[in-house]
């Protein structure tokens, strides 16, 4: 079976996405300890980075409200 480009991206775009979505479920401890895993900051220096960049991050913007079925 061959797999169209659109298919494959499309399929990748979802696996991103779910990624992304079981990475931000986590507490920030819990991802600051997977983050500093490999690397040259301590979880704990992690941690004041994400919990930084959870403060300065913009409020998500309310869900628009669905349209009426005409």
């Amino acid at each position: 079976m061959i797999t169209t480009r659109e298919q494959a991206l499309a399929e990748a775009r979802r696996a991103v996405d779910a990624a992304r979505a079981r990475r931000d479920a986590l507490p920030i401890r819990e991802a600051a300890r997977q983050a500093a895993a490999g690397s040259l900051r301590t979880p704990d220096e992690v941690e004041l980075i994400l919990r930084r960049l959870h403060r300065a991050a913009p409020a998500p913007a309310p869900a628009a409200p669905a349209a009426e079925a005409a």
